[in-house]
């Protein structure tokens, strides 16, 4: 592909693709342009998530992203990247509802639950017959996650867990929810829940202004039982969440992509046929600065997000690493958006024109896995092996006291 300014590619990023991973963010996009585009608005503005596209988006076969077997997508990291970067193009929500099901609920259940497990639940969210979700954030506790305070007792054959939930994606609608608790050991473990269960409440919440085509719920477990076989069977700390949340950050920073990839696509087109003072407002001065800056940013995105795909890929990806893409690309997307949302005028609160969408989703992208700030500390830590949070130095920083940078 050449340097084509009417797309975001100015790199030729694609040449540094697979075809496997080019068809699969094709089949997405093409996916996206006939059967998204033309009805999310509705749906966004009433706060209804689109039920009926579900059975569409199963026939696409990308469930379960990078998860293999068991009837799963099986993408590379990039290529789950790409199709991440897909749905935000097109919709934050829908990006969302994919996102739980496929990185978080799947992947927790591949990663963590044992071969029966994986077999008893996994072909069956391939196809989406089951829809999972993951209650891991409680009303006291986000970015502090790991101080989560829901419990599990077990009685028998049974577990029995009591708390709260909060943000929790899917959680109204899915079949299984993955609840994330602490024994009486203090150890934290993850227990499949089954829609239904006796105990458990789900409620919808409301007055969202972003993401609004999604369902989040606040979730209440009033001494739920679930079968002993329902808890993974190789979670036994919070680092084992943790390798969780690094295998899917990575696809948020490709998600922060995707939006400012349609901000700086819409931008473009309304500005060349957008007439002012006698001509497109493209051709003046101010309006081209913000579009090159656009585009200057969203290559340095597409770049750092394709090689830290390929390092997971490699299985040399870091927790910091992720951070670091997720902070760079989402602070950045927030500021494409808001500076196309600017070239539309007054056009760009309509709804119609797609900008007002986005401009909105981007605010809770920016906050969800990590706000900018948690992610910064992570790296921070990683960089000078002393933790902001805790105080606390890593046997690295014990070793050996961090050295300022050499002159060149």
């Amino acid at each position: 592909m050449s340097n084509d300014a009417t797309t975001p590619d100015f790199y030729a990023l694609e040449d540094l693709l697979e075809p496997a991973e080019i068809e699969v963010r094709d089949r997405v996009r093409e996916f996206c342009t006939r059967e998204v585009t033309p009805v999310i608005n509705d749906y966004w503005e009433r706060a209804e998530f689109p039920f009926e596209l579900v059975p569409k988006i199963a026939e696409l076969g990308i469930a379960g992203g990078t998860v293999a077997g068991y009837g799963s997508a099986g993408m590379s990291a990039v290529a789950a990247g790409l199709v991440a970067a897909e749905w935000a193009r097109a919709d934050g929500s829908l990006g969302t509802f994919y996102g739980v099901h496929s990185f978080l609920a799947m992947q927790s259940i591949a990663l963590l639950g044992d071969e029966e497990q994986r077999e008893r639940w996994l072909p069956a969210m391939a196809r989406m017959e089951l829809i999972g979700a993951f209650g891991l954030t409680e009303p006291q506790h986000g970015s502090d996650a790991v101080a989560l305070e829901t419990r599990a007792r077990r009685d028998g054959d049974e577990w029995v867990l009591t708390g709260a939930k909060k943000w929790i994606g899917n959680g109204t609608i899915a079949d299984l929810v993955l609840i994330w608790a602490r024994d009486e050991d203090g150890a934290v473990g993850g227990y499949v829940v089954p829609k239904g269960s006796i105990g458990w409440t789900a409620t919808r919440m409301t007055g969202k202004t972003a993401l609004r085509a999604v369902w989040q719920a606040e979730i209440t477990l009033d001494e739920v039982r679930v079968p002993a076989e329902n808890k993974l069977a190789n979670c036994r700390s919070f680092k084992d969440v943790s390798v969780v949340l690094d295998r899917t950050r990575y696809t948020v920073a490709w998600r922060a992509l995707g939006i400012a990839e349609a901000a700086y696509e819409l931008a473009l087109e309304h500005t060349m046929q957008r007439e002012q003072f006698g001509q497109p407002i493209a051709g003046y001065q101010l309006v081209q600065e913000k579009l090159a800056r656009m585009l200057a940013e969203i290559t340095s995105m597409q770049l750092l997000s394709w090689r830290l795909s390929k390092l997971a890929d490699e299985g040399r990806m870091t927790a910091a690493m992720a951070s670091m893409a997720k902070m760079n690309n989402c602070k950045k997307a927030r500021q494409i958006v808001a500076d196309a949302r600017d070239l539309f005028g007054g056009d760009g609160i309509l709804l119609e024109h797609h900008i007002a969408r986005h401009h909105a989703d981007i605010e809770a992208i920016y906050t969800f896995e990590g706000t900018d700030h948690v992610q910064a500390l992570i790296v921070g830590r990683d960089i000078t092996g002393i933790s902001a949070i805790t105080g606390r130095r890593s046997a690295r920083a014990e070793q050996k006291p961090a050295e300022p940078p050499q002159s060149i």
